[in-house]
């Protein structure tokens, strides 16, 4: 079998880097006929298309996506060895984990936990909207969304939805409003309320169980950001309707407490993947991880 040809391999590598033949050939001071047939020998060597052409812009295939990050780290390593001289260590896998923006820190920590401080593994984090991630997983540009809504499935979006953690979401406040207090009703009466704003499964939930008591609660605020939450509730002029594990710390040194438990409503977390020829190992092993805390708690522990 013959050996790869790392020329081959760098001129895809740039052109993965451009996105575009006619600049890379440019910079190269090459013909694009050229460069295309550098990359048609490497893309048959390897036995796969590296590119899909959309529009004027090359997008790289899910293996052209595997072959940019083995490039990534060969040349890195070449870099290296021209610097130093010196062997670094064992090339680091990335691990691309997109979250939604209004995601709740403490679940996101809690799922990557597991990789921290691996040598041979790089976390790449990115937030955004659902729309903006669960595209960049189709183009395979992340391996992994974590959301707590379920993305709609269908042949278009043939997305594979894990559920990690089920979480009952709670009143919480600080030790000073919710005093000894536990009646939900009677908070409910007494404090202006943080809520998810509408449209949100926690927030449907809500509203439904506050007609069901026949009450009217006053809003102080409407926030998509559970990290906003957080701070509005911690200056202790409201209640917030949160999942506790939005709190943990919080809740730990007894900055804030619970209430009773909101009878039915819940809030859960997710994992989004797409079918891929090439998985990544790690992200199979982190919802691997994740799905054992949910078997054994509705809160993620700690120490995942």
């Amino acid at each position: 079998m013959s050996e790869l040809n790392y020329n081959h391999l760098h001129y895809f590598w740039a052109v993965a880097q451009d996105g575009n033949l006619t600049r890379t050939a440019a910079r190269l001071n090459v013909s694009q006929s050229a460069l295309s047939v550098q990359i048609r020998k490497l893309e048959d060597r390897l036995g796969h298309a590296l590119f899909e052409r959309r529009g004027r812009q090359l997008q790289l295939t899910e293996a052209g996506r595997i072959t940019v990050d083995h490039a990534d780290a060969i040349f890195a390593t070449g870099r290296d060895l021209i610097g130093t001289l010196q062997q670094t260590g064992r090339t680091r896998q990335a691990v691309r984990v997109g979250a939604l923006a209004t995601l709740s820190r403490n679940f996101q920590i809690g799922f990557v936990r597991p990789l921290l401080g691996r040598d041979d593994i790089e976390i790449i984090l990115r937030s955004g909207s659902a729309s903006e991630l669960l595209l960049a997983l189709q183009m395979h540009k992340l391996d992994v969304v974590l959301t707590n809504q379920a993305p709609e499935i269908d042949a278009l979006r043939p997305f594979i939805v894990h559920k990690l953690s089920e979480q009952h979401v709670e009143l919480i406040g600080t030790p000073a409003l919710i005093g000894t207090t536990r009646s939900i009703s009677a908070l409910l009466a007494q404090h202006p309320l943080i809520l998810p704003t509408l449209g949100s499964s926690v927030r449907t939930g809500f509203d439904a169980f506050a007609v069901q008591l026949g009450i009217n609660p006053q809003i102080a605020a409407e926030v998509d950001d559970i990290a906003m939450m957080r701070l509005l509730v911690r200056e202790g002029t409201a209640l917030a309707v949160l999942p506790p594990i939005a709190v943990r710390d919080e809740i730990s040194n007894g900055e804030l407490i619970e209430a009773e438990e909101l009878p039915g409503i819940t809030e859960s977390f997710h994992a989004v993947t797409v079918d891929r020829r090439f998985p990544n190992p790690a992200v199979h092993a982190l919802i691997s991880k994740a799905r054992e805390g949910l078997q054994t708690s509705n809160i993620p522990k700690v120490d995942l």
